[in-house]
């Protein structure tokens, strides 16, 4: 039987904000967080990592689809990555360093804050550190996930205490992390680091929503957010599933 308990996301999530590049709305940016919260969305968001160890919202490791550069967030500074337009922007949108996003929303939506793997196990302790300090002091709703487990573990070791949850899918061997060992495949695709993470939430692809980790940890309490939705028909698919959506390119509104 499945736990009742309040529920940790009550509206649907916007993936990367409520993006619409065709109008000039940019994902992860000011204009996309500004969109989700005048609807009343919680938001979803990317955290990377740069250089000079600042953690700033964006999405890809490499800066080319984004803003039309060549190389890696990870090799720029704070200071090239959020100095350079995002492409296409109706309003020349720039990426924001955390603490600006931070400040921008203000407590006004629930966060959902995906901290990118990163390439090293350095700079995956700085990001889980910079992020856990910068959510110290910030008063409004906000969970923590990632796809790294390690990234949800170190963030609490570092002082954050609100909800972490683990981003999850089938990890096919021809998936996105197909050069992993087969063995580490099977510990995420079953979420075998329960005793090393123990998430507060799972945040899982919506074609992966029946693996039996997810029905045993959902009928266990554990909240699932389903990604990315990009219908009213895919909505509906995986509602039974699910306790709330991610979703992008249409109006789970309407």
């Amino acid at each position: 039987m499945t736990t009742t308990t309040a529920p940790m996301f009550p509206r649907p999530v916007a993936h990367r904000g409520l993006h619409n590049r065709a109008a000039g709305v940019i994902e992860n940016s000011a204009s996309a967080f500004e969109a989700a919260i005048a609807r009343g969305f919680a938001i979803e968001c990317d955290l990377q990592l740069t250089s000079d160890g600042i953690p700033v919202i964006f999405h890809d490791p490499d800066r080319k689809r984004l803003q039309g550069v060549e190389g890696l967030v990870a090799d720029a500074t704070a200071a090239e990555v959020t100095g350079t337009p995002l492409l296409d922007s109706s309003t020349n949108d720039r990426p924001q360093t955390f603490t600006e996003f931070l400040a921008q929303v203000n407590g006004r939506a629930l966060l959902q804050v995906e901290l990118k793997h990163q390439r090293d196990i350095a700079n995956t302790q700085l990001l889980a550190r910079a992020a856990a300090e910068a959510l110290k002091t910030y008063e409004g709703p906000v969970t923590v996930e990632s796809f790294d487990p390690r990234l949800i573990t170190l963030v609490r070791q570092f002082g954050f205490t609100g909800p972490r949850g683990i981003i999850t899918y089938d990890y096919a061997p021809d998936g996105w992390h197909k050069d992993l060992p087969e063995e580490q495949r099977f510990i995420l695709r079953h979420l075998l680091h329960w005793h090393e993470t123990q998430f507060d939430f799972i945040s899982c692809a919506q074609d992966a929503l029946e693996l039996p980790a997810i029905k045993f940890w959902r009928a266990l309490g554990k909240p699932v957010t389903g990604w990315t939705i990009r219908s009213a028909v895919e909505a509906e698919a995986a509602r039974p599933h699910i306790d709330q959506i991610v979703f992008e390119g249409f109006d789970p509104d309407a």
